[in-house]
């Protein structure tokens, strides 16, 4: 009988891969910890849920102890009959992270490369490392814009996806159909582009068509989340549409019931809440006109963001004192360390509370020097 404490061979301990050890943490926005602090770090709608919306969940509550549909197919035949597309060429996932997960792993082995502008949406790089594939990462412009030039550049063979956002989270602003239409020609048909879209509701004015560049551009996968607009952060729901060999490829790569009962009632009630989304989205959209124009009379350079959310360029010095002032005021925002802070639109009276931290821009900028 083997003795469980003696001659054994003496053995290291599990460990994980280095690639997995060097990950930088995902860093969420803090949440309010009472009701007078003004969570505005994470982008997520501060309208409550709809009542449709929750009445579809409260339905599925009594049904929790089944599993959800496996492909999630009530909701992709919602998608799919919203953008004019086959539930063939929709998947869906646990919100557009999940979903762009399963896109990389889809697409992406060992040392295939990944182009993306940044700064950008941070899970990026972190999905690219976990996949085993190699993040090149193509700087903004002084514009806070995608440099398209740049990145269509830094394609080579072994490029297999290139990501875009637009708008673009942190910064908010997107990319015009010209420049997509001169990029997309530019990238050779075997590598795919994805076009996150996590914020295109709050979209306003000239815009991409990305249904149109879809049914033109082959190689193009548009990516989108019921997290923003429709305020499903809670219940972690993202779809893309691709052609059906991409999209199938999604499928394969999700973890089985990925999304639960839910979400998934909540998606489909969601979209045939169109009137009412739009009513949301456009109140947003008024107040981001407001407050950005206000704080361009404060004197500090704003982006257009086409977002639910405005972005302030700031080196670190600027951005603590930023970052301290506001949570001085029981507002929480989101600090991005050397390039600056983002903050998410809310209703009137608290975008009047960040405004009012906000007036004196030369105070901010005489601290930050002697901070130096």
């Amino acid at each position: 009988m083997l003795s469980m404490t003696s001659t054994l061979p003496e053995t290291q301990a599990p460990e994980v891969r280095t690639a997995v050890a060097q990950l930088p943490a995902y860093v969420a926005g803090k949440s309010a910890q009472s009701d007078l602090t003004a969570a505005l770090a994470s982008n997520e709608s501060h309208f409550a849920p709809l009542p449709s919306v929750i009445e579809a969940m409260s339905a599925e509550a009594g049904r929790i102890h089944r599993y959800p549909s496996m492909g999630a197919v009530e909701a992709r035949d919602a998608i799919a009959r919203q953008f004019g597309v086959s539930a063939g060429e929709v998947a869906a996932g646990p919100g557009s992270s999940g979903v762009l997960q399963q896109i990389i792993s889809a697409v992406c082995g060992h040392g295939d490369e990944v182009v993306y502008a940044w700064r950008s949406f941070e899970a990026y790089p972190i999905l690219v490392a976990v996949a085993g594939a190699v993040s090149v990462p193509v700087p903004l412009l002084a514009t806070e814009q995608h440099d398209l030039h740049s990145m269509a550049a830094a394609i080579t063979d072994r490029t297999r996806l290139v990501i875009l956002c637009s708008p673009n989270n942190p910064t908010g602003v997107s990319i015009s159909p010209a420049d997509l239409e001169e990029f997309l020609r530019s990238v050779p048909p075997r590598v795919l582009v994805v076009l996150d879209e996590a914020y295109v509701e709050f979209q306003r004015g000239p815009g991409v068509d990305s249904l149109d560049f879809y049914r033109r551009h082959p190689n193009l996968c548009i990516l989108r989340t019921f997290s923003k607009a429709y305020g499903l952060a809670g219940l972690r729901i993202g779809y893309a549409i691709a052609r059906p060999e991409i999209a199938d490829g999604l499928r394969r790569t999700a973890v089985p019931f990925g999304v639960n009962r839910m979400a998934q009632a909540a998606a489909v009630a969601s979209l045939a809440a169109g009137d009412e989304i739009l009513e949301r989205t456009e109140a947003v959209a008024q107040e981001r006109t407001r407050v950005i124009g206000a704080l361009r009379d404060y004197g500090w350079d704003v982006p257009d963001s086409q977002a639910n959310f405005y972005w302030l360029r700031a080196d670190d010095d600027l951005r603590v004192q930023l970052l301290d002032a506001l949570a001085d005021a029981d507002i929480l925002v989101r600090g991005y360390a050397v390039d600056g802070v983002r903050i998410t639109l809310a209703d009137r009276a608290t975008n009047d509370r960040v405004l009012a931290v906000l007036a004196n821009r030369g105070r901010f900028l005489r601290e930050a020097a002697a901070a130096q």
